[in-house]
């Protein structure tokens, strides 16, 4: 907790009223403006104390208006009431006005981000802007003016965007950079930004314009709103312009890349307007409003909400009282207010664990207020974060922020309350006192026989005896720090530490070197003194002899901590052993490790509690302490303070605070997430964690370390009810005479203690047992059991025993754990550990020992830790917290849900809560019965339950209990709520109403109902109805039974068909005992399964339609000798197909088979597949195939070629099947079998079949034929269909050409055929004298280019071979010549051809082998008549017509 020192500014007499007040940026000066009406004003400047600063005095005959730093600058811009604008130079005092260019009031002064621009306004509307150097004195003459011709009233400049560097030195910050997060601190070297400033400014006038000015000072109106603007807002996240009205109407704008703006928002602030509204806008985008109510206003325009902050009369405040100003610190997150009795309110913004800075409702808490009298008119935090300005309307005080002071040591403890007071608590007597001091206290020290106190310039010394406070010594001296060992005070001044007396007599000097530094810590733990110099060294002395020696040589840490910057605290063991250092970083951030310097051994070691690890070199501990360090949840956090036990040298304890809290001084006192720390400490073993627990809520901060109790602070209204108190009486001694210094307190103790862990129980314990306590704390850390029992082998103690016990929760030792238990005789508690031990989680068994031992909240984490959240919510429901419960339950163990709420309703029925515990029957979907017996005392709420419920149960239960009270009326209501319909059949049976039972019964068809009617009836002799009823109920047996009994023989076999087999059975004999219906009993025989029964029946009684529909329901499970006696039967009815089915589910195939085909039936697909036998069980293979082939032939003869080629395939054979196919015709499925089969035979049977087709105009045949000979490896076949295919190249296109190559290739074929008989070789010669003969007619035809005569010789040498036709037809040789002669003109030659070609050949029409124009060139010249031609053109064709049948 901080206090505020008042330091009234020291002006001089002349001084009138402060009017204004304004900090400068960066530096402590503050400048405040008078004014007196009559006489004028005057401006001065003050130091942070309120140092008047003479040479700063400025003074003018008018009133000053407006106070405006520079932002970097020493350099204060003073606007006065007649125009006149002054700069002003601290601490020079230099004054520079500015030309003259204003003639009326100043209104607005603004400078821009770094100082090179400076704006002034006046009342006429007449804008100035001016350019300032970099040392900000004026450049010249204005750069621009501009006339607006209506007073001005605000102005701010458009800030410039981050550049590239600032944006990824951002990005890198929030990666967790530490380096680039450092360049973001003010104390570290100052960071370069990308961007120049913004030179970009808005300015707004009383008729509610807003004017921009761009860089090149170029003006235009931005915006117009109605009514004068009192404020300008920029929001640099969303790149807005907020306006505020002074009817205080909000208005945000957007502005465009081109300068438009964009009106978003409009919303009236409900708040009292006038002159003195008070607004402050902050960073993270608060706006608050000050009005002189009772309240401050805040609105959230991010997340659109607002809310209020009061005064708290509680904390001092008055009825009644005003907030006049406010002024909001964003380095702190403070917010101050000025109220009209002369208070300062304080709220600061608190982050709580697990919430967000966007909760801001319930981040504000109000402090304590600081009284500075007066009415607070004005109200501004300094450039410091620790001055803040109040102008209280005669002066204004400068308040210094200054964390309290508080001390403990040999059992007194003493914590300033007010900025002059202290509270002193005796532990050893259990008194308060509260001390008055005359100075403001900035340090305090206690020992058990004094109180000193010292503020910096003075040093007073208070004597302590009981309850009396006499002050012994009071003396100048200007040590920041003092220590006190007995007698003696310890005060530091430049390379030297003093030893005085109480009266402040200087005893003894001890020296620092130059390298050493200057002394500024000093610690005293027992006989040793710890002093800290500016330079990073340490020095111990010893004050156990009279004059204090040197305990070690001076310790440069410098050289053994990288990045260190200053020392922040420095603390000594007991023994002067250990010196513990807290440290600066270069930075100015404070280091997030505990340093250790060991004395003896000379070296450095630390604890990082950024990691949650000591250093690496340090022994660890075993197993379970490692799982303990990971388990304390130490990472991420920084220590704030450190202590040393005052007579354990081992023993060290520290607060730490999350990591992101430490930059602030004093912030993390009031933070919730403090953790204290105890760590044992020694040359051998290095730094062991002991203990570490949160500190509890209601305490300020950690004091010393005392064994067995840490002491902590109180906050001022608060008390940790958690603690173990001891406590302390205020009251006065009978007849003490109190000094004037010192008097009990009449107020709660300041400070409070809390025992140990280990010490729970014992605080009273003496020094032997406090002793074996530590070292059995102590062994059991680093884990050496032997001498932790060693320590305490003596120890008869339950207590003590207990307390080791709970150590052992701590540190999960659950062996030692059950050697405390059987020491301490806690056989429950054994035994609850015993069965614990089934859990397979060590932290679920240690949650059981912790809850046996009452130790109820390390119980909920270790269950926690492990994720059993079964057994966390047994534990919450057994300890009464079913909040907790409840939650566990949803969110995590939804399996046990219900029986959580179950069990909370049962809690809460019996704690008489019945409207909560309905609620939480009904959630555990128990409500049905559970509510009806909570209620069932209280007919008229369960009335009122059930029928506002509607639920069909609960209207049952509650027809039943109307029923049970003879109300039968109600009860047949709610029996129909609840569409009980069975319940209403029987209620109205009970009452006679049977028609009416009928009814229901008819119209629900509900089964209980009709069965209980039917009953009815067959009790009261009405068979017909009882028949009709057990029907509807499905109750077919009882209606069979009463139709036998009745001899209803016509519905008997109606609901016989509807039963069950049994049922029909039983119908069937009924019939057939009977004798007659004898089709009724097959019929049931049959339906029931029982068919050999039906049949036999069938055929006894000749029902042969009966047997008809028994033999569709047959089938190859079916007994064989039934299946051929159907058969039997209907061949002998000539029903074939029918027999022909059942031949084959008896398995005789070929009978089957000789019946369709002595029948002529046909055999359909399904049929032969039924027939195709798989499981060789059946028949042989033999037999098999036989059955197959069978099947194929009866296909085959019956046409159906495609199952008979399956039936072939199945039995293997290939041959038949493909003929089959062959017979089909299906020529696509003829060369897809061919391929699958690969066989020779099934290939050239193909390659016949394909022959037969039109292979001549599909070249794709023509293909397949060669691939199938080829690869049916029939060479001569296939040598023959060359051949073929030669003479048609003939015949058809006497393309001699290609019948050539065909030929070619019919030779190679016929030359792989081996053949012992001779024919092949005859063959043979034959093709190749063909081949000649079409080579020289091939090789006449193309000479015929190049020498026609030797063409015509060679053709007629051919003509004279005998042989030549059928190589080469003779017909093609002459219609060569005559062609060759009718194109020389020899037309005769060409005739004589022609008439030779006639008698040659006199039954072929000869334009078939001569051109048509060579025929009708002959016709011209010779004369020969047409008809002729044509006659023989005709029988030509008749010829060829026949001549191709034949050859068909």
């Amino acid at each position: 907790m901080a206090v505020y020192f008042d330091h009234r500014i020291e002006a001089p007499e002349s001084s009138a009223v402060p009017s204004q007040l304004t900090w400068h940026s960066a530096l402590p000066v503050l400048a405040v403006a008078s004014s007196i009406p009559a006489t004028g004003g005057n401006v001065d400047l003050y130091l942070q104390q309120g140092e008047y600063v003479e040479s700063c005095h400025v003074e003018r005959q008018h009133q000053p208006t407006v106070l405006r730093w520079h932002p970097t600058k020493p350099v204060l811009a003073l606007g006065w009431e007649n125009g006149e604008v002054v700069l002003l130079t601290h601490p020079s005092g230099d004054q520079t006005v500015l030309p003259s260019t204003h003639a009326a009031c100043i209104t607005l002064l603004e400078w821009s981000s770094s100082g090179s621009r400076l704006v002034s306004g006046d009342q006429t509307g007449a804008l100035a802007v001016w350019k300032v150097d970099a040392r900000g004195r004026l450049h010249g003459n204005h750069l621009v003016k501009h006339e607006y011709n209506k007073p001005l009233t605000c102005c701010i400049f458009r800030p410039a965007s981050p550049g590239d560097d600032v944006a990824m030195l951002a990005r890198a910050s929030v990666g967790g950079d530490e380096s680039a997060l450092d360049m973001f601190s003010w104390k570290g070297a100052p960071l370069k930004m990308g961007p120049q400033e913004g030179l970009v400014f808005y300015v707004s006038t009383v008729d509610g314009k807003v004017h921009c000015v761009d860089e090149h000072c170029k003006t235009s109106t931005l915006l117009s709103v109605d009514g004068s603007i009192k404020k300008l807002f920029y929001l640099e996240k969303r790149e807005a312009l907020a306006v505020i009205t002074e009817t205080l109407m909000l208005s945000q704008y957007t502005l465009g890349s081109e300068g438009g703006a964009q009106e978003f928002m409009k919303v009236k602030l409900s708040s009292k307007s006038g002159q003195n509204v008070d607004i402050v806008w902050t960073d993270n985008s608060l706006l608050i409003t000050a009005t002189g109510e009772q309240t401050i206003r805040v609105w959230d325009l991010e997340q659109d909400d607002n809310y209020i902050l009061s005064l708290d009369e509680t904390l001092g405040f008055e009825r009644g009282e005003m907030i006049n100003c406010v002024s909001y610190c964003a380095g702190k997150e403070i917010l101050a207010a000025g109220t009209s009795h002369g208070r300062i309110a304080l709220w600061r913004m608190v982050v709580q664990p697990g919430r967000s800075k966007d909760d801001t409702k319930a981040q504000w808490k109000l402090q304590t207020p600081t009284e500075i009298q007066g009415n607070v008119t004005q109200l501004q935090w300094g450039s410091s974060l620790n001055l803040l300005a109040a102008n209280n309307s005669n002066t204004v005080l400068i308040l210094c922020e200054h964390v309290m002071s508080a001390h403990f040591s040999q059992q007194v403890a003493a914590v300033q309350l007010t900025p002059t007071q202290l509270s002193i608590t005796q532990f050893s007597s259990g008194v308060n006192l509260a001390l008055q001091s005359d100075i403001h206290i900035k340090g305090v020290c206690v020992t058990k026989d004094s109180v000193t106190l010292w503020n910096g310039k003075q040093v007073t010394v208070y004597e302590l005896s009981g309850t009396v406070l006499r002050n012994t010594g009071s003396f100048p001296c200007d040590s920041h720090v003092v220590a006190v060992h007995g007698e003696n005070l310890y005060t530091v001044e430049p390379s030297r530490v003093q030893i005085r007396t109480p009266q402040g007599t200087v005893k003894q000097l001890l020296t620092f070197s130059k390298a050493e530094g200057n002394p500024v810590l000093l610690s005293v733990c027992q006989s040793y003194l710890a002093v800290g110099t500016d330079t990073a060294h340490i020095r111990v002395f010893d004050l156990s002899r009279r004059d204090a020696k040197a305990h070690c040589s001076a310790k440069n840490l410098a050289d053994q901590i990288a990045n260190l910057g200053a020392l922040r605290s420095v603390k000594c063991n007991a023994n002067g052993s250990q010196v513990s250092i807290l440290i600066s970083q270069v930075n100015g951030r404070p280091d997030h490790k505990v340093y250790f310097y060991d004395v003896e051994m000379d070296t450095v070691t630390h604890f990082d509690f950024f990691i949650g690890r000591p250093s690496s070199g340090i022994s660890n501990p075993d197993d379970s302490e490692r799982q303990q360090f990971q388990g304390t949840e130490l990472g991420g956090r920084c220590p704030v303070s450190h202590f040393w036990d005052e007579s354990e040298p081992r023993l060290f304890v520290c607060e730490t605070v999350p990591i992101s809290s430490e930059s602030s001084s004093s912030s993390y006192l009031d933070m919730v997430d403090v953790s204290v720390v105890t760590l044992f400490c020694t040359q051998e073993h290095g730094l062991l964690l002991q203990d570490c627990y949160p500190k509890p809520a209601g305490l300020q901060a950690l004091l010393a370390l005392d064994v067995p109790y840490y002491y902590l602070s109180c906050k001022p209204g608060e008390r940790d009810s958690g603690l173990t108190e001891v406590s302390t009486t205020t009251s006065t001694p009978p007849h003490q005479t109190q000094p004037s210094r010192g008097m009990p307190a009449q107020f709660p103790p300041m400070v409070s203690r809390r025992a140990l862990r280990d010490f729970v129980g014992l605080e009273n314990c003496e020094k032997a047992t406090r002793d074996a306590m530590l070292n059995f704390s102590f062994y059991l850390t680093i884990g050496d059991m032997d001498e932790a029992f060693k320590s305490i082998k003596l120890i008869k103690s339950k207590a003590v025993w207990e307390n080791m016990a709970r150590m052992c929760v701590k540190t999960c030792r659950l062996d030692v754990a059950r050697v405390c238990l059987g020491n301490m005789g806690n056989a429950r508690a054994a035994k609850a550990l015993k069965e614990a031990e089934a859990e397979p989680e060590p932290e679920a068994q240690v949650a059981m020992l912790a809850i046996q031992l009452g130790m109820l909240e390390d119980a909920e984490k270790l269950y926690k830790s492990c994720h059993r959240y079964d057994l966390l919510n047994n534990f919450y429901q057994a300890s009464g917290q079913w909040q907790q419960a409840l939650e566990t339950a949803e969110i995590h163990d939804r399996i046990h849900l219900r029986t959580t709420y179950y069990s909370y309703a049962k809690y809460l029925e019996s704690m008489g809560d019945k409207t909560l515990a309905l609620a939480y029957y009904e959630n555990s979907d128990t409500h049905r019965a559970e509510v009806p017996r909570m209620l069932q005392d209280d007919t008229a709420s369960l009335e009122i339950y059930v029928n506002k419920m509607k639920d069909k149960n609960i209207y049952k239960w509650w027809a039943q209990y109307l029923e049970s009270q003879s109300d039968m009326d109600s009860a047949l209501h709610f029996y129909e709520c609840a569409q009980d319909y069975l319940s209403l059949v029987r209620v109205h049976c009970y009452m006679g109403n049977i028609q009416k039972a009928s009814e229901i019964a008819n119209d629900t068809g509900d089964r209980a109902a009709s069965y209980h009617l039917a009953r009815h009836y067959e009790g009261h002799d009405d068979i017909k109805q009882a028949v009709h009823f057990y029907t509807r109920a499905q109750a077919y047996n009882n209606a069979i039974r009463l139709c036998k009994e009745n001899g209803l023989d016509d519905q008997l076999m109606n609901l016989a068909l509807l039963s069950n087999p049994e049922d029909m059975m039983e119908a069937a004999c009924y019939y057939e005992e009977k004798g007659a219906h004898m089709d009724r009993a097959v019929a049931l025989y049959h339906k029931a399964g029982y068919v050999s029964k039906a049949l036999e029946l069938a055929f006894a009684t000749q029902q042969f339609s009966a047997l008809q529909l028994i033999a569709e329901d047959l089938n190859e499970n079916s007994d064989p000798a039934l299946l051929a006696r159907c058969s039997d039967f209907f061949i002998k009815h000539s029903q074939y197909e029918k027999a022909v089915e059942l031949l084959v589910a008896a398995k005789k195939y070929h009978q089957a088979l000789e019946l369709c085909v002595t029948q002529n039936l046909t055999i359909t697909e399904e049929l032969a597949e039924r027939m195709t036998v798989t499981d060789s069980k059946d028949l042989s293979e033999e037999a098999r195939k036989e059955v197959l082939e069978s099947i194929a032939d009866c296909c085959m003869r019956q046409g159906n070629y495609h199952l008979a080629t399956k039936k072939y395939t199945q039995a293997g054979n290939k041959l038949k099947a493909m003929r089959a196919l062959l017979k089909s015709g299906d020529t696509e499925k003829i060369v897809f079998f061919a391929n699958v089969c690969r066989q020779k035979e099934l290939f050239i049977m193909a390659a016949n079949y394909l022959q037969s087709l039109d292979w001549r105009q599909n070249p794709e045949i023509l293909k397949t034929i060669i691939g199938f000979y080829t690869k049916g490896r029939a060479p001569d076949l296939l040598a023959g269909f060359y051949e073929a295919c030669a003479q048609v190249e003939i015949d058809d296109y006497q393309n001699y050409e290609k019948a050539l190559d065909a030929l070619m290739e019919a030779a190679k074929c016929l030359s792989k055929v081996k053949d012992s008989t001779g024919q092949q070789e005859v063959r043979v010669a034959d093709l190749q004298h063909k081949i000649t003969l079409i080579k020289k007619f091939v090789h006449a035809r193309r000479l015929y280019a190049e020498d026609p005569g030797e063409a015509v010789r060679l053709c007629e040498a051919l003509l004279e071979d005998p042989e030549l036709d059928p190589a080469v037809r003779i017909g093609d040789a002459f219609g060569f010549l005559v062609e060759h002669h009718c194109q020389q003109g020899n037309f005769q030659m060409a005739y004589r051809k022609l008439e030779e070609l006639q008698k040659l050949l006199p039954s072929q029409n000869v334009r078939y082998y001569v051109s048509q124009a060579s025929l009708e060139a002959l016709q011209k010249e010779m004369g020969i008549p047409m008809d002729r031609g044509d006659h023989r053109l005709n029988v030509k064709e008749d010829d060829e017509v026949e001549e191709d049948l034949n050859l068909s």
